[in-house]
Order: C-alpha cells, then structure tokens, then sequence
C-alpha cells in the first residue's frame, strides 16, 4: 500500500514508500530523507483517533516530549509535523518475531527486559508513559540492540493519564494491560512495570500468565479481578521477581521501571551466575548505577521499603504442604448442605400446602350454583352467577386473589330482585383477568343489604383455562428461571476466581424471588389455593439456598491461607 497524498505533502523533504506495518494507533510507512539518505519510519495516526476533539494537540505535545528523548533503547522520533512521527527505521525484526522462531535462553529474556526496562525509566523520567508495552514493541536494530518502539499511546504523567479508548477497543494490548489500566483508573509507571512484567514471563516460559482461549474481554477481566498464574520452570530468586511485577494490586507491584530492573540483574546473577549479561549476547548499552550494582552482586534490592509480595496461585512446596495439614482451609461443606436443605424445604412447603384455605360461611349466597364450603368452577371469560336469600340493595361485587394480594374485581351489570325475596346477579370479570389468573384462588362476594353491614362470603374459585395459559402458570415459570439464572451467574463468576463480597446479599432477593416463583408454579400447577404463610416460608428458603450457594462457593474457591 502507498503512502497517502497527504502524508506526502506534508513531508517534502522524505520519499516516502510503501507502508510497513500497522497498530492500533496508526500505520507506519517507509521513508528516505532526500538529503542525508537516512532510512526512516513515519507513523501516522488513523482518523477516527486525530479527528477527536484535542487528539492532535496532545500528539503534537507528547511528540515534543519523545523527539526530546536520546536513549540507546529508545526508538528516536526525528521529526513530526501534524498526526505524523519520523522515526528511526529498525530492520532486525521484533522480540516478538524471535519467540515465534523458537524460546530464548533465560540470559537473554533478561537481557531484553533490562534493555526494555531501561528505555522506559528514562521515558518515565521524562513525564511519558508507553502504556503498550509487549513483544511487538520491542525492535532490534542491525546490531542486535533492543529498542522501545511505539509509544503512540503515551501520557503524559503530569495530566494524570487515564485509559483512552478509539472506535470501541482499549488502548493497550489485553493480554499485557495492566489492571488499573483496563479498569480506566489514573495511571503510574506502575502500568507499564506490569506490563513488562508480563512479556518476562512470556520470554521465560513461553505462555501468559493468564488464560488467553476466552477473548479479549474475558482476559481483561482477568486481569481486574484474577491473581496469575505462578511461574513455572524459573528458578528462585528470579520467579519472585516475576511475581512481584505482576501483583494485581499497586501497592504489592515495582513502583518504577529502575526498581524492578534492579531486582531482575540480582536474581539474574544469582541465577546465572556473573558475567550472564555478556553470555546472553544482547547488547544493553544504558543501565542506572543501581542496576550496575546489582549485576555485580554488591546492589541492595530494588526498593528499600518493605512491599508484601502478591498472593498468587503458586505451587506449595512440600514444606507448605505440610503447613497447610495443619491449617485447615474454609470448608463448603456446611452451606453448601445448609443450600441444599434449604431448596427441599422450598419444594416440600410448596407441595404440601393445603388444597383449600379454609372459609367462613355465613352468607347465604352461592356462586354458580356451589354452596358455601364448596369448590366453585368458574369460566373467568363470562359471566359468574350469583344467587342469594333476602333483598339486596346496590350491585354484587366478585373480588379474587391470591394470598391476599389482589388479581382482580367484578361488578355485576344487573341484579333480579324475585317475589319470594331471593335474587341473582351476574358479575363480568375483567377481560385481563382470563390471562392473569390459573388454577384455584380466593373469590370473595360482597353484597349490600338494606339497613345492614355488607354480607361477605368467601369461596375456592377453580378456574378452567390451562394453568400454563395463565401469567401465574407461566409468569411463574419464566421468573424462576430468570431469577436462577441470575443467580448461576454469580455463582460462576465466584467460580472462575473473581471475588464479589457483595454477592451474597444480591442473591438474597434473587434467591426470594426464585422462592416465590417455585411456590407459585406448584400451587398453579396443582390447583392449590395459595396460602400466604406458606409463600413467605418458600420465599425465605430461596434466599436462604442462595446464599448459602454463594458461601460454599465462595470457599470452595478460596485458596488455602499459607504462612510464609
């Protein structure tokens, strides 16, 4: 592909040629300056990121900053006019490209690191994070020379940085970002130790520290919430170090590039012995008299205040093993038991509730030609029949529910008052009601006699149409799934490590409702009258299930406490 119009206009003084990679900051073109036949590297960023309001104003300022910069592991910015950076051009490949060819020797994976740690020190010295740290980023030039490239996505220190995303992707590579990074919080160099922390592990071992099969997100989140796995096959002191550049909290991590350098050129020399960074045959041309020290063997450690080193998932050794018998760790057992007699007591009280509730009889009226105490067929689409003994004044009145909580009420649109002093009333119910209400609730009929109280009798109304066809049939049905499902949601993210302490009281009405869900499914279904006493213990053991799932998995996925 060919170098745009626009690039070519704005630098007269480069032949620019074809283009040479791309990023997620840019595209990066191939160029020659006409007089000196200096081969160079123009960087220009994509247009949804300089079309941003104030994206070329900070360009224009952190490429001051980095053409300022003269480092021997610093790719230098030689010029840069608009959203354009001429850089040096490397043709020795990437740190990258030698992984892919086969895995480095120990020596020279930390050799690379303190090149690569060395060119970000003295960036972060400057005031510019890089923020994208990882293999790709690190060139070699002809002679073998690591050099830092790619710092497109640099902030300045000083505006307190914080992660900036274009066209919907995180600025940053998720397998490297750091986790304050990939939450959008203020950025340090801390960022940056954690994200050369990880390509360290890379060049030791050859994998990540995290799993990477499950997508870009699922890995960030790992990140946020997930402590990585501990290194395997690297020799102590050397692992420590790797371990303590990736502790997930800032506080457990290096501070600053010099500090973890130090530390990785004493496990180095402990590790390799002295003169290793010769063996490795690396060239690294800058080190800070601290880390000169510490290849040396005469350094103190990277940091002199005490910083606690990260809990992560590490191998127990055959010491710990034997701690860790005597230290019992949290058992699941009891709420996951206390989980499942919960969810028992839910069913067993849903299905032994009583058929019909008992009602009083002291009306002397029927519905639809049932007597008081009896069970009443009722066809909620058309009229319900209404009889009585006596003379009445004003409509009838049907309401109907279901412990208590009202689903419905009718009045009748005529009333036959007979000679002999009897009467009868046909009541329409609302339409709604035919969809609302399934199998049997409580109906209540209310009449007004002349002179006295309203006269209320009660009766077991059992509906006709199919329970399922119902909102309460299958309303019930859809919200307890909905309600469990949310709930294995949580459960699953406790499982996959991440830690959420409020989860075991977000599943409390979670559970409620998945409670009252079953209980009423099972009164639909088995055409039972529902008892109000009976809903609120169903409720109580679905909350009581839920949290106790959240505690037993909550345990079960707690790694045991080590003393160290």
């Amino acid at each position: 592909m060919t170098a745009p119009l626009s690039m070519i206009r704005a630098l007269p003084q480069y032949a620019i040629g074809g283009r040479i990679g791309s990023g997620g900051m840019g595209e990066v073109f191939a160029g020659v300056h006409r007089s000196l036949g200096r081969h160079v590297a123009v960087k220009q960023l994509p247009p949804e990121v300089s079309d941003r309001a104030g994206a070329s104003e900070r360009f224009d300022r952190e490429a001051r900053v980095l053409a300022s910069l003269d480092h021997p592991h610093i790719v230098p910015v030689y010029d840069y006019v608009q959203n354009l950076l001429v850089m040096e051009k490397l043709d020795g490949g990437t740190v990258f490209d030698r992984m892919r060819r086969g895995g480095l020797p120990g020596e020279q994976a930390c050799a690379i690191t303190l090149a690569m740690l060395s060119g970000l020190h003295a960036a972060h010295l400057a005031g510019v994070l890089h923020l994208d740290v990882k293999p790709k980023n690190l060139l070699f030039n002809t002679s073998g020379v690591v050099k830092v490239a790619d710092f497109g996505i640099a902030q300045v220190v000083s505006e307190v940085a914080t992660l900036v995303t274009h066209g919907g992707e995180v600025l940053g590579t998720p397998a490297y970002i750091a986790p304050e990074q990939a939450m959008g919080n203020a950025l340090s160099p801390a960022a940056d130790v954690y994200s050369a922390g990880t390509v360290l592990y890379e060049l030791l071992t050859g994998v990540l520290p995290f799993d990477q099969d499950r997508g870009a997100l699922s890995m960030m989140r790992q990140h946020m919430f997930a402590d990585p796995q501990w290194i395997r096959g690297v020799p102590e002191p050397l692992a420590s170090v790797v371990m303590r550049s990736l502790a997930r909290e800032q506080h457990d991590r290096y501070r600053e590039a010099e500090s973890f350098a130090t530390d990785v050129a004493a496990a180095a020399t402990k590790v390799y012995g002295h003169g290793w960074l010769e063996r490795s045959g690396v060239p690294v041309l800058h080190l800070t008299p601290r880390v000169v020290a510490a290849l040396s063997g005469t350094g103190q450690s990277g940091e002199t205040t005490t910083v606690a080193t990260p809990a992560v998932r590490a191998e127990p050794t055959l010491v710990e093993l034997g701690r860790q018998r005597s230290e019992p760790r949290p058992r699941p057992l009891v709420p996951a038991l206390l989980a499942a007699v919960a969810l028992v007591v839910l069913v067993a009280v849903a299905l032994v509730a009583p058929a019909r509730l008992p009602h009083p009889e002291q009306a002397e009226v029927s519905v639809n030609d049932a007597q008081p105490g009896h069970v009443v067929t009722v066809d909620l689409s058309k009229s319900i029949s209404v009889t009585g003994a006596g003379p009445i004044q004003g409509p009838v009145h049907i309401d109907i529910s279901g412990a208590t909580v009202p689903l419905g009420s009718g009045t009748s649109s005529r009333v036959t008052q007979f000679p002999d002093g009897r009467f009868a009333a046909e009541v329409d119910m609302p339409a709604v009601a035919r969809w609302l209400v399934g199998g049997a609730i409580t109906g209540e009929v209310r009449v007004t006699r002349p002179g006295q109280a309203d006269a209320v009798q009660e009766f077991t109304f059992l509906t006709q149409q199919h329970p399922l066809a119902s909102a309460m049939g299958a309303g019930s049905l859809v919200l307890g799934l909905f309600s469990l499902a949310y709930v294995e949601a949580g459960l699953r993210t406790l499982r996959r490590g991440f830690r959420r302490p409020s989860a075991r009281y977000t599943v409390l009405p979670l559970g409620a409702v998945f409670g009252v869900a079953v209980w009423t499914f099972i009164s639909v279904m088995s055409q039972h009258e529902p008892s109000l006493v009976h809903g609120v213990v169903c409720a109580l053991a679905g909350a009581v299930a839920a949290t106790c799932s959240v505690l037993a998995t909550e345990r079960s996925s707690r790694p045991a406490q080590r003393k160290v």
